[in-house]
């Protein structure tokens, strides 16, 4: 089964990591990084987003597209990266989503 994994940043996760030293926020980086390479057999893609205040939304509506820059609702988490994976079942995506040493929220969404 292939899954994603979407890593949701909270604003109170920014602000720790903000309050970081240079040093400490290099070993999250890292541990991030480390968890990335434990888990490569699994992960067929991965991507950090860049931040939402450079998402583009498209409203689709009778035929008409709206374009707005931002992103398409305000909120205090969001999606700052993904991981694709492939594994047998659901339990297997929810073990490998508990290891994530990043972000608090792992949103887990099957994918065809």
């Amino acid at each position: 089964m292939k899954y994603v994994l979407m890593f949701v940043e909270t604003e109170e996760f920014v602000r720790e990591l903000e309050a970081m030293t240079e040093t400490e926020r290099q070993e999250a980086f890292e541990g991030a990084g480390r968890w990335f390479t434990e888990h490569a057999a699994q992960i067929t893609h991965h991507a950090h987003l860049h931040g939402p205040e450079t998402a583009t939304t498209m409203r689709l509506a009778g035929g008409d597209a709206i374009v707005t820059d931002g992103p398409f609702v305000e909120g205090k988490e969001v999606v700052s990266g993904y991981a694709e994976i492939e594994v047998a079942d659901l339990d297997e995506a929810m073990a490998l989503a508990r290891t994530w040493p990043g972000c608090p929220v792992v949103e887990i969404r099957p994918i065809t």
